[in-house]
């Protein structure tokens, strides 16, 4: 269970984390992606804060993400700068990227039958021989 102050930093680091990476984006010039922070999790030595990041279109997903942790430490020391009066100590950041989305679409998109696994076999995972 995350104490409060858990949440606070995440909530502050969240916040900061849209503006940063949205402006290093609109800096490399790159127009054609949405990109928001969903969620960002803090351990509770307030050390590690794992960041969430759902990405528009998602086939670019792994593209930015390999983006973003090749310019981390640019990104820890903006956010750094920008709580100074908030946190003691910087958390590391890692990234991830948040799925969720494609997942509920996709469990939508089954729902309403057009992807029926019974008429197209491919849409199943393959049974694995023991």
């Amino acid at each position: 269970m995350e104490t409060n102050r858990q949440k606070k930093v995440a909530g502050v680091l969240q916040r900061d984390l849209v503006d940063v990476i949205q402006k290093a984006l609109r800096q490399a010039g790159v127009k054609d992606l949405i990109v928001s922070v969903s969620k960002v999790n803090v351990t509770t030595d307030l050390s590690i804060a794992k960041v969430y990041v759902s990405v528009f279109p998602h086939g670019k997903a792994p593209e930015l993400l390999k983006e973003i942790n090749t310019v981390k430490p640019f990104i820890k020391h903006d956010i750094a700068q920008r709580t100074r009066n908030q946190l003691r100590r910087m958390p590391d950041l890692s990234f991830f990227i948040d799925d969720s989305l494609e997942y509920i679409d996709g469990i939508d998109r089954s729902l309403k039958g057009e992807e029926n696994p019974i008429e197209n076999r491919d849409l199943l995972p393959k049974r694995k021989k023991s």
